[in-house]
C-alpha cells in the first residue's frame, strides 16, 4: 500500500490573534511568538526527519511567513514555495476587527461559537462602509488571482471556504502528492480545518469541535487514493498541544479564563 504523508501547518500567532481579534483577509505579520512558534515547528519537523519537495502557501503575509521560517530551520530554504487565495483564511465578513470576547458578551458565546466554528452559517458580509474593506480589495495581491476581483467573497461559511479551496487541492496539490511528492501546507486555522474535514470525512456537526492550534503541524498519512490512513496527528509535546487547543477554544467566551 502506497502511503504518502501530508503535513498542515496553522501559520504561527499573528498580531490580531494575540489580540484576540477577528483577523481574516486583513493582512497581518507574525508576533514575536508566532515567530518562535514557526521556528520551533521547523526544528521539530527536522528532528522528524522531514524533507518537503513543494510548499504551498496562501497570500497573507502571516503564512507566508510561517513557511519560511520553517524552512530555514530544516535548511531546505531551496524548496519550491507556492501561493494562492485559495487557501486564505475564512472571510469574516463584518466581524474583521472585532474582539471576539467582546462580542461574546453582545451576542452570547453559542452566537460566536457558530460564527467562528460552524459548517454552514455565514457571518454577515462586508461592505464599503466597514473600516478595512478598502485595505484588503484595494490590496495588489488581489489582481493576481485566478477570479476577478469582483467576485471575491465578502463573507464565508466553512462550507464555502471548503468549495473555493477543493479546485485548487484536486487540481493543483493532490496531483503533486500522487507523484510522490512531500507537501507542506501552510495555511489558516479554517482553511485547514476545512481540507481535514474533506480528507477526513468529518461530519458537519463534529467540525465544530475540532480545534487547531497556531504553529503546530499536523500529519496525515495517506493512502494511494489520497484517503486516510488513520486519524491526524498533531506533532509536539502533547501536553502543550492541549494547552494551545484549550486557548483557542476560550477566545469565544465572554469572560477569560482566570489564570492559576
Amino acid at each position: 500500500m502506497t502511503k504518502h504523508r501530508l503535513i498542515l501547518l496553522r501559520h504561527g500567532e499573528g498580531a490580531w490573534n494575540k489580540e484576540n481579534r477577528f483577523c481574516s483577509w486583513v493582512d497581518q505579520k507574525l508576533s514575536p511568538d508566532g515567530v518562535k512558534e514557526a521556528q520551533i515547528c521547523g526544528r521539530h519537523l527536522k528532528m522528524l526527519g522531514f524533507e518537503f519537495d513543494l510548499v504551498f502557501t496562501s497570500i497573507l503575509s502571516r503564512s507566508i511567513q510561517t513557511a519560511w521560517l520553517v524552512l530555514e530551520e530544516m535548511g531546505q530554504e531551496w524548496v519550491p514555495t507556492e501561493s494562492s487565495w485559495r487557501l486564505n483564511e475564512r472571510h469574516y465578513g463584518a466581524l474583521i476587527g472585532l474582539n471576539r470576547t467582546e462580542m461574546a458578551l453582545n451576542h452570547g458565546e453559542e452566537q460566536v461559537k457558530k460564527w467562528r466554528r460552524s459548517y454552514d452559517v455565514t457571518p454577515p458580509p462586508v461592505t464599503e462602509v466597514h473600516p478595512y474593506y478598502h485595505e484588503i480589495y484595494s490590496d495588489r495581491r488581489y489582481e493576481h488571482c485566478d477570479v476577478p476581483m469582483e467576485k471575491l467573497p465578502k463573507s464565508e461559511s466553512l462550507k464555502q471556504v471548503l468549495d473555493r479551496l477543493l479546485p485548487y487541492w484536486n487540481e493543483r496539490i493532490a496531483p503533486e502528492i500522487r507523484r510522490g511528492k512531500t507537501v507542506l501546507i501552510s495555511a489558516h486555522g479554517n482553511s485547514t480545518r476545512a481540507l481535514l474535514k474533506h480528507l477526513e470525512g468529518i461530519s458537519d456537526e463534529a467540525i465544530v469541535n475540532v480545534t487547531l492550534p497556531t504553529g503546530v503541524p499536523v500529519l496525515l498519512e495517506l493512502d494511494e487514493n489520497l484517503k486516510p490512513l488513520g486519524q491526524h496527528q498533531f506533532l509536539g509535546d502533547q501536553e502543550a498541544i492541549q494547552a494551545a487547543i484549550k486557548k483557542v477554544e476560550d477566545q469565544g467566551k465572554a469572560k477569560p479564563v482566570a489564570e492559576k
